[in-house]
């Protein structure tokens, strides 16, 4: 089974077909242009589903289905990440990416539980109780799993006891609420503690005195950035004001507003996962200058940070060792 980086949105599926026949069962070989569309394949992702049609197969399951139904991919393979560039820098082979990830996030755990590590590894010279310094000020360095829409992503995260960062760059907030509550269920099916199972998100955005202003100027550089990315890799054309535009509706997922708007839909996001722990708006995807974003960075926290609190009757708290708006 392939490992791709293609996440389906709502109900739809990712299924990777069963090799075709190259011989008939007396031995003929049967040439390319004859060979039967396969029928027969293997889920390797899924959408997280919605209300309506919610998904009722998993990674890994064989599966029939029609001769032409759907629609056609093609792929040379993918990773977790949105950039794969850094596995030829560090002499990493781009098909390990799971593996690595999950021998580097586990020798991550213990170096924060440890001062002394011994530990060993496929990908990495092991430790043989060298000591790591300097200490963390916290007595337990926070660490997050970021995660996209690949459920068993969610679901480690949960075994893990890990709080998860969701990164929604697109779709729609409230079709991730199936992967979250995978995420609590496989936690506490693994023994976690509840109190340790938080959710928090990240999203791309930015914040005006005026929504038409906030607008006008997120939206140019949010383009230019998008298209350079969406041709480097494949994912179509230019990014159109209609499309940023779909996308920064009232569900969408680009926080883009006065501090008002982006406050109702920091509020509209926490509900509809059932409850954030923290947001963190990403603002420097949109080629704005530093005074820009020192304007954004003091209208979230004086203006949009108290509306949100006021909203959830959350009171401003210390969090891991930081201040939390």
């Amino acid at each position: 089974m392939s490992k791709v980086n293609i996440q389906p949105l709502a109900d739809r599926v990712l299924i990777e077909p069963a090799a075709a026949e190259t011989k008939t069962s007396s031995g003929i070989i049967i040439p390319d242009s004859a060979k039967e569309k396969p029928q027969k394949g293997i889920v390797v992702a899924i959408g997280p589903g919605t209300t309506e049609n919610p998904v009722t197969v998993k990674v890994g399951d064989h599966v029939l289905y029609g001769k032409y139904a759907g629609t056609e991919l093609q792929h040379d393979g993918a990773g977790r990440g949105s950039f794969s560039e850094a596995f030829p820098l560090f002499g990493l082979n781009f098909q390990d990416y799971d593996d690595l990830f999950e021998e580097k996030l586990e020798l991550l755990l213990q170096l924060r539980a440890e001062e002394n590590v011994n530990w060993e590894g496929r990908f990495r010279p092991a430790l043989t109780g060298q000591g790591v310094y300097p200490r963390p000020y916290q007595p337990e360095v926070p660490i997050y799993v970021g995660v996209g829409g690949t459920p068993a992503s969610f679901a480690r995260a949960g075994r893990l006891g890990l709080p998860l960062m969701i990164a929604i760059i697109g779709g729609q907030t409230h079709r991730f609420k199936p992967l979250v509550d995978m995420y609590y269920r496989a936690g506490i099916e693994a023994g976690q503690p509840r109190e340790k199972l938080k959710v928090a998100v990240h999203s791309l955005g930015f914040i005006a005195k005026d929504s038409q202003s906030a607008h006008e100027q997120f939206f140019p550089g949010y383009a230019k950035t998008f298209t350079q990315i969406g041709q480097e890799r494949g994912w179509g054309g230019a990014v159109t004001r209609q499309s940023y535009e779909s996308q920064a509706d009232e569900m969408g997922a680009l926080v883009v507003g006065n501090p008002e708007e982006v406050a109702d839909k920091i509020v509209r996001h926490s509900r509809a996962l059932g409850g954030l722990t923290e947001f963190r708006l990403h603002m420097n995807v949109a080629h704005l200058s530093h005074e820009q974003l020192s304007s954004a960075i003091c209208l979230l926290g004086e203006e949009v940070a108290p509306i949100v609190r006021e909203k959830l009757d959350t009171p401003r708290k210390k969090v891991d060792g930081r201040m939390s708006v």
